[in-house]
């Protein structure tokens, strides 16, 4: 592929529009060319921005789009695999919304369909595109705080909507698959290393995990996950060397939680912070995607490696135990 990819959009979410609807729109290389969905209303707001945006009455009709080279999926979580698969079996590269499946086995599944159909098939992990956490990975695989030793990371959000997927058992809801991935994925990329869960304990409610702690270890150090549901917000991340420490204080979504910025800190005392104010993490998981498409570099994070985090949450809901009743 020589020229500009043209992205369809599998349902017309929330975030799709507000997020990474823009951030297609925005991106080089790329035209946000199409969105399919069952209800036209929805797409009206997307036109607000788009007004020659294609609307598919039906994801099989952007399926069917001979147009479109590749397909953003941002459906319920129990609809990732399987829309996956569709698309790439009707020829389309796909980027599809984490988690990309609802357990291993579903991701194995997803890899033999891409295999099959020898198209780019990946989950929208776009924090390892933002240039704050490509430097802590260089910080700490140059040894800047020394051995790593513990880490820590938390994800609280206020969602008190139950009719919202995310608290919705049915549609593979819960704390651990839609904020957990971010810790989990974000000690692996920096690390990397693969994560061993020892314990876990969650908090039900109708189904879900409204409340959850994990740990175990990963590369050496002790590893320490909550995530939640029902808290005032909070994102942070803490690599703790025997040298010195490295803090991010917003490591997932950075714009809308607050700055990106690394801060090191080192015997104690001296303290040094990079700020990444300019950067645009879902606009370059976009770009990077098209360049891949064109024939650049490998894509960095192919399902293979989603397939770890996946395994890890497989783990923790397994130590955690299944919901009561």
């Amino acid at each position: 592929m020589n020229g500009r990819v043209q992205w369809g959009i599998l349902g017309a979410s929330a975030f799709a529009e507000r997020i990474m609807g823009r951030a297609i729109h925005a991106a080089r290389g790329a035209d946000l060319a199409a969105l399919a969905t069952r209800d036209a209303a929805r797409a009206d707001a997307f036109l607000a921005w788009a007004p020659g945006l294609r609307v598919h009455e039906g994801y099989e009709a952007l399926l069917a789009d001979p147009d479109i080279d590749a397909v953003y999926i941002p459906l319920p979580n129990t609809l990732h695999a399987e829309w996956t698969e569709r698309a790439l079996d009707a020829g389309k590269a796909v980027l599809c919304e984490k988690p990309a499946a609802m357990s291993v086995a579903e991701i194995d599944r997803v890899i033999a369909a891409r295999d099959r159909a020898g198209r780019l098939a990946a989950e929208g992990f776009m924090i390892v595109h933002h240039p704050q956490w490509q430097r802590v990975r260089a910080l700490i695989a140059d040894g800047a705080i020394g051995e790593v030793l513990h880490v820590e990371g938390a994800f609280a959000i206020d969602l008190r909507d139950r009719a919202n997927i995310r608290n919705r058992a049915d549609l593979g809801g819960g704390g651990l698959r839609d904020l957990g991935v971010y810790p989990l994925g974000a000690a692996r990329f920096a690390l990397a290393a693969e994560p061993e869960i020892a314990s876990a304990a969650a908090t039900w409610e109708a189904g879900v995990d409204a409340h959850l702690t994990a740990s175990g270890r990963i590369g050496g150090a002790r590893l320490s996950i909550r995530t939640s549901m029902r808290l005032a917000p909070w994102q942070e991340m803490t690599f703790h060397g025997t040298d010195g420490l490295i803090r991010l204080s917003a490591p997932f979504t950075p714009g809308s939680y607050g700055l990106a910025e690394v801060e090191m800190i080192r015997s104690g005392r001296e303290r040094a912070t990079e700020q990444f104010p300019d950067a645009h993490q879902y606009v370059a998981q976009v770009e990077t995607f098209c360049a891949c498409l064109r024939g650049g570099p490998p894509y960095p994070v192919p399902l293979e490696w989603s397939s770890g985090t996946q395994a890890a949450i497989d783990a923790i809901l397994a130590r955690a135990g299944p919901p009561p009743g």
